[in-house]
This record gives structure tokens, C-alpha cells and sequence, in this order.
């Protein structure tokens, strides 16, 4: 299948960092997993915990992880793994032991249960390097990041997959994290979240899955169909060829997922699958739900979706899809409970909440993020709407630590762009209206423009800027400008919210002019109130 990725990620994020040093020490709990907040499928068939109630350790390289799991008294002995800092091929090498089957060239968590991966810190990024899971049950992996795992070329990994998991794996819950490639099969690339071999009772959550030929499946092959009982919810799935995922046999429950430039096809159901979908954004893509590539059908229950400028292909034998008058074939029974925000509000929420470094920020089913730890405003049972206006109370100056708004952040409208007066090398305008809080703008010096602008005019009244991790604190003082005349809407210093009366502009331009170090917003945020 030819691959048509149109994006390249900066020369940053495609090299290998420098290794870092090997250690393995017993901590005090500093971050622990928010086991708490498992949710749907990784609930079930006895629940998902992870390694709550064990050590906890901290590690900064694969060696270190290894050494871990390898110095427990068991294979099943509960432990929390903090890691912090890159990890990649330099810094990982087999480890041996009674309570551990690890290798060099992957996370390799085989034949254990009980263990919970949590990055802290800065953000733990495995560079180059999978995760794998195979022969093992209860399992937690939270706030990492994993990146440029290759099936060919070189270095190796994982056989391409970012997290892959097989052969009798039950009860994981995979939740904040950021999986991203730099391309296709062509380019060395394969899924980012793959099941296969009697995978069961797991949950995706909160993550984003980016700049990928394949988003992951469920099953290998059309015969592979002991696999389910997946749960996938405020996800991000951005600038992928198809599988989001590609589903064989078995039941998944996709809901409050926001999927952009899927270039090919989206959720794949086949060979007997059982999709239901509820309340997703589907924008700017191709063929977003059906059966496709194959004869063999599989079915889908749909509700309360948004489709917004998505486009189908005609059907025929080996392609099915579910548009553009989508309708359920099939009814899905979910035996958990939860909680939907409406569609419409999916877009924002997502982008406050998903992927590495976002605080494990979570929804509380009225479109509005809370802390982990906040649990949710309302009784945890299912639901086809919630309010798109909660209400919200917005700083009368600028905070260090901005929580999430309610509703829509305009820096993300199809009409919005970015410019600036300058620009460090390796880092873009875009970066700072991208969702993420790992890519960010640097202005060529200590001080400088950034703006994000539409094509029409917005009414404007609150701006967030998130600082990038590692710079909380270096952006001073500022003047928050209407880009479309000049007039100071706003003066003051440090990063987060700015509230202001209301303007209709075309332009905001956040000016600043002195720092205590380099710059670096990730986010721009705009909103209307």
C-alpha cells in the first residue's frame, strides 16, 4: 500500500539521544500510577492495578527497567517503575534473573505481572525503542513517550510496533502516553499499538498516535480472531494511513476519540469484529469506519459521532464502508460504566488531556479536565451527551500551572495559523497551536512575537500559555497584542492564563520582552470566554 505521510518531524526528534548513565534506586513514592482511574476493559475479568502496593524504583535507562523487574523476589511481585530521561538502544542491554525474561534490543516485559512503567520528571522517552508485552497480565504504562521504533533499517525495535503486545496478555491499561513515527512501512515503521495471540481486557486512554502508516490492530491475520475486549477512549489519532485500529474478531469499544488526516481508512472492522462507537470526531479523512481490504465482513454499532469533512469511497467486494450514511449493523453490549462528553466538545478536551507530560489530566464527562485525583462530577454511567458550557472561573492574572479550560480552543479552528518575528532552529510557529506539549517555539533570542491568526475574525477574551517542560519559568515579562491593529490588550509576566475584555480580531500576538532564560511555548490558547 503506498504510503502518502506529507510531514516531516524535526532532525530533534529523529536522532538517538545521548546515553545515559545506568541506575537502578529504591525511591520514595513520587508519582504514582493513578490506578484509581483505570477504566473501561482493563476493569474487567478481575481489574487492573499494576504494581500498586510494591516498591517503588526509579530508573533513566533500559538497564536500569531491566534491573528492576530482574531484582524482585518474583516475577509477580508487585513493583512501580518511575523512569525519567531517554532511553534507547545505548543505554539498554539484557538483564538476567529468576523474575525476569528481558532483552536488548526492546522494554521487555515477558512472563510477569504486576508492574507499572510511569514517567516522571522531565518525561520519559523511549527513543528508538518498544515496549513489549508478551505472557504477562497487570500491567500499568503511563507518561512516556515512544518514538521511531523500526521494523527495518536500522536500529531494530520491537518489530516496528511502538507497544505491542502477544500471546496470552490480559488486563492492561496504556494511558497518557505519545506513540509517533516518522512514516510508513516504506519508511521502517509498522503499528503503534498492536494486540495479537489472545490479547484481552485492555484499555488506551488519554494518548496520542501520530505520523504513522499504521495505528495499530487486533489480530494478525484473519484467522487471529482470539483477541478483544478493547477499550479506546480520548485518544488522539493525527496523520495516520489506516488502522485506528485495524480490528479481527472480538468486540472493541471506541468512544471520545478525536481522529484527524486519516489519509486511507480509520476504524477497520473485520473477520466478525465488534466496533462500537460513540461519540468521536472524525475530521478531514478518509473512510473513518468499515470493513475494509477484505471479504469478510465485520460490523459496527454507532452514536452520537461527528463527521466533519470526511469523504467515502464507493463500496465493492473487499471494501465496505460504513458511510456516508452511517448506521449500526449490530448491537455491543459494554459491561462497565462511563461517562461521554458530547462529540462536539471532543476536539478540545483531547487536546488538554492526551499524550506524555499533560499531568494525567482526565475528562469528567462534561467536557472539562480535571486532575486524576478530582475523580468525576457526575455518576459514572453511560450517557449520550454532556454539556459543551460548563461553567468555568478564569484568572484575573496570569498562573504558572493553567488548568484546562472549558470550551473551545480557537488556536486549533481548521482557519487557524501562526507567525512570529522569529524562530530558534528545530522549532516551528505551528508548534505552538499543534495540540502538544512536547514541540514548542523559541524566538531566535531572549525576547520576541509569537501569534496565532484565522481567516475570519474571532472574539477573543482568554489566552493560555503552557511554557514546554523543562521551561516552566523563563518567559517575564509580556505585552499581549491585537495583532489586526497594534492596541495592548493585556501587559504582565510569567506564563498561563490571561484573561481580557472581549476583542474580535483576526491576530493575537503575545510580545515578550525580557526572560530569565530561553523561551519556550508550546501552547497558545485561544478562547472566546
Amino acid at each position: 500500500m503506498k504510503r502518502r505521510l506529507g510531514w516531516r518531524l524535526p532532525a530533534a526528534l529523529a536522532s538517538t539521544a545521548v546515553v545515559a548513565a545506568v541506575g537502578v534506586a529504591l525511591q520514595a513514592p513520587q508519582a504514582v500510577a493513578a490506578t484509581g482511574g483505570v477504566t473501561g476493559y482493563a476493569t474487567q475479568n478481575g481489574g487492573t492495578t499494576g504494581g500498586a502496593g510494591g516498591a517503588t524504583v526509579s530508573a533513566s535507562t533500559g538497564t536500569a527497567i531491566h534491573a528492576a523487574l530482574c531484582n524482585r523476589a518474583s516475577s509477580s511481585t508487585p513493583i512501580i517503575i518511575q523512569v525519567s530521561g531517554t532511553i534507547n538502544h545505548g543505554n539498554t542491554t539484557k538483564v538476567s534473573g529468576n523474575s525476569c525474561n528481558t532483552a536488548a534490543d526492546k522494554i521487555e516485559l515477558k512472563e510477569i505481572s504486576n508492574v507499572t512503567i510511569i514517567g516522571v520528571g522531565g518525561g520519559a522517552i523511549f527513543d528508538q525503542l518498544g515496549i513489549h508485552i508478551r505472557d504477562s497480565s497487570n500491567i500499568i504504562i503511563q507518561n512516556v513517550t515512544v518514538r521511531n521504533v523500526k521494523k527495518s533499517g536500522s536500529p531494530l525495535s520491537n518489530g516496528g510496533d511502538a507497544i505491542g503486545m502477544e500471546s496470552s496478555v490480559r488486563r492492561v491499561w496504556v494511558d497518557h502516553v505519545t506513540l509517533e513515527a516518522s512514516g510508513g512501512e516504506s519508511e521502517g515503521y509498522d503499528g503503534l499499538f498492536d494486540m495479537k495471540d489472545d490479547v484481552q481486557y485492555v484499555t488506551l486512554s488519554y494518548a496520542i498516535l501520530r505520523n504513522s502508516g499504521r495505528g495499530g490492530l487486533i489480530g494478525s491475520s484473519e484467522s487471529d480472531t482470539g483477541n478483544g475486549f478493547i477499550t479506546f477512549h480520548h485518544n488522539l489519532y493525527s496523520n495516520i494511513d489506516s488502522r485506528t485500529p485495524l480490528l479481527r474478531g472480538g468486540i472493541a469499544h471506541m468512544y471520545n476519540n478525536h481522529y484527524v488526516n486519516l489519509h486511507e481508512s480509520g476504524i477497520n472492522s473485520r473477520a466478525g469484529a465488534k466496533a462500537k462507537v460513540d461519540n468521536n470526531y472524525f475530521k478531514d479523512s478518509k473512510d473513518v469506519l468499515g470493513t475494509f481490504y477484505t471479504s469478510e465482513l465485520g460490523s459496527w454499532q454507532v452514536s452520537g459521532n461527528i463527521f466533519d469533512n470526511v469523504t467515502w469511497s464507493s463500496p465493492g467486494t473487499d471494501n465496505r464502508p460504513a458511510g456516508p450514511n452511517v448506521v449500526s449493523n449490530t448491537t455491543v453490549s459494554i459491561p462497565y460504566a462511563y461517562t461521554l462528553d458530547a462529540a462536539s466538545c471532543v476536539p478540545s478536551v483531547v487536546a488538554a488531556t492526551a499524550g506524555a507530560n499533560k499531568g494525567l489530566q482526565v475528562s469528567n464527562g462534561s467536557c472539562t479536565p480535571v486532575s486524576p485525583s478530582a475523580g468525576p462530577t457526575s455518576s459514572p454511567t453511560p450517557r449520550p451527551s454532556a454539556s459543551t458550557s460548563p461553567s468555568a472561573q478564569p484568572s484575573a492574572s496570569p498562573s504558572s500551572s493553567p488548568q484546562p479550560p472549558s470550551g473551545t480552543n480557537l488556536s486549533l479552528a481548521s482557519d487557524a495559523g501562526a507567525d512570529g518575528s522569529s524562530k530558534a532552529s528545530g522549532t516551528s510557529y505551528g508548534n505552538v497551536k499543534d495540540g502538544s506539549l512536547t514541540t514548542f517555539w523559541s524566538p531566535s533570542g531572549a525576547t520576541g512575537d509569537i501569534s496565532v491568526k484565522w481567516s475570519s475574525a474571532k472574539s477573543v477574551s482568554r489566552v493560555i500559555i503552557r511554557e514546554a517542560s523543562g521551561s516552566t519559568g523563563a518567559i517575564g515579562s509580556w505585552q499581549l497584542l491585537n495583532g489586526a491593529n497594534g492596541a495592548v490588550l493585556k501587559s504582565g509576566s510569567g506564563a498561563g492564563t490571561i484573561t481580557f475584555t472581549a476583542t474580535s480580531t483576526t491576530k493575537v500576538t503575545l510580545r515578550i520582552t525580557s526572560s530569565s532564560a530561553t523561551p519556550k511555548v508550546a501552547e497558545f490558547e485561544t478562547y472566546a470566554s
